[in-house]
């Protein structure tokens, strides 16, 4: 899992459940009451399912996982150096002696724009066909994190439904003292379940899925960049000032110390 996540579901446990210890409440106080989460939990997946077509929403759990685990992109100042490496036996013995090279590239993007480039397709084709998998993989990561968000967006509502349904119980039964204080219980914890999953949960996740999706794009960009100068016959040069420009600092030191190296 990615150490971003782990730290920060501690952080929210220890937030939540130990400050609720320090206002005098106890953690399991929480768990005493299962409709709390069979009205959150449930109540929102099945909205989630209604807002989406069944084979988005199949692969809800997958995708809440994925957000969890975080994706490992290849290092981009490496894929510049490949490219820039590319760009120069391209200059010195021509596209066509990049044909082996190109069946040796572990990223598949990479390996078939490269490919595309050297079978002679038209630069404008090749760009075409590499933007169209880029969107095709940004409108599959939008509605990702959009279920993920809808869960963040239903959660609370659900929990208010449920605090109503708690007050109901509460005022038909007032012939009844000793089930007020359950029922009244009820009612608050069936709120803090849908406040806690939707800011604790659910968002957080929605929004790590929107961050990794702009970056996955980024680095996708990059390569079309890259297999678009190759192909043009770029100076190698000014290919490699014009790519590392683009890194981050961090990313773009540690390449210049490759570099230098």
């Amino acid at each position: 899992m990615d150490p971003a996540s782990i730290t920060g579901l501690v952080l929210i446990l220890i937030g939540v459940f130990v400050g609720s210890v320090l206002k005098g409440v106890s953690p399991a106080a929480f768990f005493t009451i299962p409709a709390a989460f069979l009205i959150v939990f449930v109540a929102s997946f099945g909205a989630v399912f209604l807002s989406n077509t069944m084979a988005d929403a199949k692969n809800f759990f997958k995708i809440f996982l994925t957000g969890l685990k975080g994706k490992k992109l290849p290092d981009a100042g490496e894929t510049v150096d490949m490219i820039v490496s590319f760009a120069e036996q391209a200059r010195k013995e021509g596209l066509l002696s990049l044909e082996e090279r190109a069946t040796q590239i572990d990223d598949p993007f990479f390996r078939r724009g490269l490919q595309l480039a050297v079978d002679g397709a038209d630069p404008e084709m090749v760009a075409e066909v590499m933007e169209s998998e880029v969107k095709a993989m940004s409108e599959r990561h939008k509605t990702g994190a959009k279920m993920m968000t809808a869960m963040g967006v239903f959660s609370p509502t659900f929990g208010i439904i449920g605090a109503v349904i708690g007050l109901i119980a509460t005022l038909s039964n007032l012939s009844d003292p000793a089930s007020l204080v359950e029922h009244i219980a009820a009612a608050f914890i069936t709120t803090f379940w849908g406040v806690f999953a939707a800011n604790g949960i659910f968002l957080p996740v929605g929004n790590k899925l929107t961050s990794m999706s702009a970056k996955e794009i980024a680095y996708k960009r990059l390569i079309i960049e890259g297999v678009l100068s190759i192909q043009s016959g770029a100076n190698p040069r000014l290919l490699d000032d014009m790519l590392r420009s683009s890194l981050p600092p961090k990313d773009r030191a540690a390449a210049e110390e490759r570099k230098s190296a």
